[in-house]
């Protein structure tokens, strides 16, 4: 935005404590004036012969003024001088503080945002400024880098169906005599694959900008509504599924929401034991908030490795079966909604093998 060119902060203090000495120093000559001057005699008086007194000699109004008038002009210059250097020097040291900020704000602006202010010193007004602005720079660093990590997965996860798409069809074109109903198939699967994911990074999206209208919602619904939709893929890998849990009312997307809990309760039946694994899914209401929960057998898992399982495009391999095996948004998918409701999630390993996902969201009503 351009602006006219104005006084500097610093030269408007400056002017201010000049100001301010000035006032000090008249209000401090005309209280003189007020309580000394005006009991001095403006004529000399005269003294009887044989009247005792301690001074031979008693001023005069007139005499005083013309001594002190000069002296008081030269204080109030003195008071000028020492209050304009004195307050660029103060007014100085007062903003560098300041200084420093504005100079990150600049290097964040061109778009280095790894710099940090880190102002010395104990809490002031000037320190909260610094480090919110810290704060506010290292989540703005983090966001950017996850932008940049999720698009060029985005981008590699895309690229990989087309080239498939393009290898088929060259094969296809190489090979007139080919059964055109396998390349039809392959090329349909691969097709539905990239629509998948495309339609997942398009919720991913809308979640993060909250472009939804909020409503009441009941997790104990939606989650009933899950595992009645997804009971046909449990019964055919074997995986049994119990639900539990009363009223849990919440605010927010009731679509999105019942998105983060299909993609929990899918997730707990493709990571699982095939043929043996269980899963068990509640609702519960707590102080102020509301909890669904998602817990399956599985493979024992490390607590760093399920911290981990939240980023984009990040799978379990090794646990999936091979034809569920996603495009790795699932939770990814899950945390954003979740974050998008005021909400946190929670990954924790069962000591027997599998995971227990936790979400919790505000409760309807609650601030």
């Amino acid at each position: 935005m351009d602006r006219a060119p104005g006084p500097s902060v610093r030269l408007r203090l400056t002017l201010s404590y000049a100001g301010f000495l000035m006032v000090a120093g008249a209000l401090l000559l005309a209280a003189v004036w007020l309580f000394l001057l005006r009991y001095v005699p403006e004529r000399a008086l005269i003294v009887p012969s044989g009247t005792p007194t301690t001074y031979d000699v008693f001023p005069v109004r007139s005499n005083l003024l013309r001594v002190f008038a000069p002296r008081a002009a030269g204080v109030m210059a003195f008071l000028l001088l020492f209050g304009l250097v004195g307050g660029w020097f103060l007014a100085g040291r007062m903003l560098a503080p300041l200084t420093r900020v504005t100079e990150a704000t600049r290097r964040a602006a061109n778009g280095s945002l790894s710099h940090r202010v880190r102002l010395p010193g104990r809490r002031d007004e000037f320190r909260e400024l610094a480090d919110a602005f810290d704060t506010m720079l290292a989540r703005l660093d983090a966001h950017v880098a996850e932008q940049r990590r999720f698009a060029a997965n985005a981008s590699h996860e895309l690229r990989t169906p087309l080239a498939i798409s393009k290898a088929l069809l060259d094969v296809a074109r190489t090979d007139p005599r080919r059964d055109t109903g396998e390349l039809l198939d392959r090329l349909h699967a691969v097709n539905a694959r990239a629509i998948d994911l495309t339609e997942a990074l398009l919720l991913v999206s809308r979640a993060e900008q909250r472009s939804f209208a909020r409503e009441d919602v009941d997790l104990s619904l939606l989650a009933e509504e899950a595992t009645e939709t997804l009971l046909p893929l449990a019964e055919k890998h074997g995986i049994g599924i119990e639900t539990s849990g009363g009223i849990t009312p919440t605010t927010g997307s009731e679509a999105l929401l019942l998105q983060l809990t299909m993609n929990l309760v899918h997730n707990a039946i493709v990571h699982n034991l095939p043929g043996q694994g269980h899963v068990w899914v509640g609702t519960a209401v707590l102080a102020d908030t509301v909890a669904l929960t998602v817990e399956n057998t599985g493979e024992h898992l490390t607590p760093e490795l399920a911290a981990t399982l939240t980023e984009p495009f990040r799978r379990g391999t090794e646990r999936v079966h091979s034809d569920h095996a996603g495009a790795g948004l699932g939770l990814a998918i899950v945390r954003t909604i979740a974050h998008a409701h005021d909400g946190t999630l929670t990954l924790t390993p069962r000591p027997s093998g599998g995971l227990r996902i936790t979400v919790e969201l505000p409760v309807s009503g609650a601030g």
